[in-house]
């Protein structure tokens, strides 16, 4: 007579009957992976309480939320037993942060870029990084159409002298943006937001994206930002950052620029040789900016902002908020959050920077296991074996690779015990490998 034996440890239960498996059904099937209530989130700089709702509503109650962002080693000690990190802008995930998450298994990054996690890094220990691309893309894209705007029509100057009890009321050197030509350096989710905008406005639009892109209305693109430079009397950036947009704009790309053209960053510190935009409006080369990003910004409200650029009326500098309306961060923290709860669910890693994407379903009869690995020659095979070598049938499988990893998502219709999970963690190049249910 075959015996079903279940031990039951908190939220994990193990089969230790193969034989009884055909009795399993539908109502039966328990998750076995870590109890929700266990899993520790860890939620940074003040992220919109819209994510803490969203994990509260998918059964995450272990959640600590923070206003601010943590200094290294402080970060180091908090993230040792965390599950989930989420992060905006400030905090850093490094190499060296991340070795000492032993427990993590996925980055939220609250925000449009990346930069502030080594991705390869995480990558290599098996760390998804999910961020949110378009969450903050109108807030942005408003941003720099209101800027254009104050910037023709002298606004800033106007606005400082004011304050100082100067009354410039004059038209000269203040301009209608219609009819004036915007180039916009990066197409892609704002830079094309940005275009459809400024064209309801009557501007002409230029852009040049390194890659080619369809045109927006009646957007025109450029060959070369050689050529955009020399169009646009407003030109914008909405590019990451990377090794070849590191001062993609500096003494050479401001020379070619028109007499009296305005210059506005919003994309990234780096991208912008603020030295050089300094000495071009102190020659008259440029009449005016805006920046809302720089190279080193404040770690928090309390902490003094320098720049080059202050000694300027006619520059609006902004504290990093092309993205900060109330609108877009409750849009971002839902998104992120989703894709998180969605990867500890059921391994679905669509949206994520850094790891092979694969779109799951939840299952309801069948168990899961997620595998992942370097990318070497034979390891779907040693992950197989795990399976056939005790008979048990695989009802589906998931594999998904890159340079540096594979991902494998195993569905099974046995039951289990625990010694499978230890043995798939015994394969070579084995990163990680977890139970979902």
């Amino acid at each position: 007579m075959a015996v079903l034996l279940i031990i039951e440890n908190n939220s994990h239960f193990f089969v230790q009957d193969k034989i009884m498996v055909s009795i399993f059904t539908k109502k039966m099937v328990k998750k076995f992976s870590l109890d929700k209530n266990k899993i520790r989130v860890l939620l940074l700089e003040g992220i919109h309480e819209s994510a803490v709702r969203a994990f509260n509503e998918a059964g995450y109650t272990n959640i600590k939320y923070v206003k601010t962002a943590l200094d290294e080693d402080v970060l180091e000690q908090e993230i040792k037993d965390v599950h989930i990190i989420g992060i905006r802008s400030r905090t850093q995930l490094t190499k060296r942060v991340l070795k000492k998450a032993k427990k993590l298994f996925a980055v939220g990054c609250f925000s449009i870029g990346t930069n502030q996690v080594d991705l390869l890094a995480a990558e290599q220990l098996g760390i998804p990084v999910f961020n949110a691309p378009f969450s903050n893309t109108r807030s942005v894209a408003e941003l720099v159409v209101a800027e254009t705007v104050m910037l023709m029509r002298e606004i800033p100057a106007k606005n400082a002298a004011a304050h100082r009890g100067e009354w410039l009321k004059a038209a000269r050197n203040s301009f209608e943006v219609r009819g004036k030509n915007l180039g916009i350096v990066g197409y892609g989710h704002i830079g094309s937001q940005v275009s459809i905008l400024a064209e309801a406005m009557g501007m002409n639009v230029y852009y040049y994206d390194v890659e080619k892109k369809l045109s927006l209305g009646k957007a025109i693109a450029c060959n070369s930002l050689s050529e955009l430079l020399q169009i646009a009397d407003v030109v914008t950036l909405h590019v990451p950052e990377t090794e070849l947009t590191a001062k993609l704009i500096s003494t050479q790309e401001l020379a070619k620029m028109k007499k009296g053209a305005f210059l506005i960053n919003a994309s990234r510190g780096s991208v912008v040789d603020y030295d050089a935009v300094a000495k071009a409006l102190k020659d008259g080369k440029l009449a005016g900016g805006a920046a809302d990003v720089f190279p080193k910004e404040p770690a928090s409200n309390s902490e003094p902002f320098h720049s080059v650029l202050q000694e300027f009326d006619n520059v609006i500098l902004t504290p990093h908020i092309g993205g900060s309306t109330s609108e877009a961060q409750e849009n971002i923290g839902m998104e992120v959050s989703e894709k998180l709860i969605r990867y500890s669910d059921n391994g679905s890693t669509i949206g994520t920077v850094n790891f092979p994407p694969i779109s799951l379903q939840p299952n309801q009869t069948k168990k899961r296991f997620l595998h992942i690995h370097k990318n070497m020659p034979g390891v779907l095979n040693d992950i197989n074996f795990v399976f056939t070598e005790k008979k048990i049938n695989i009802a589906s499988q998931f594999l998904q690779t890159d340079t540096n990893i594979g991902y494998v998502i195993i569905d099974i219709e046995s039951g289990l015990d625990k010694i499978i999970l230890k043995e798939l963690k015994r394969i070579p190049h084995t990163i990680k490998a977890r139970i979902l249910y």
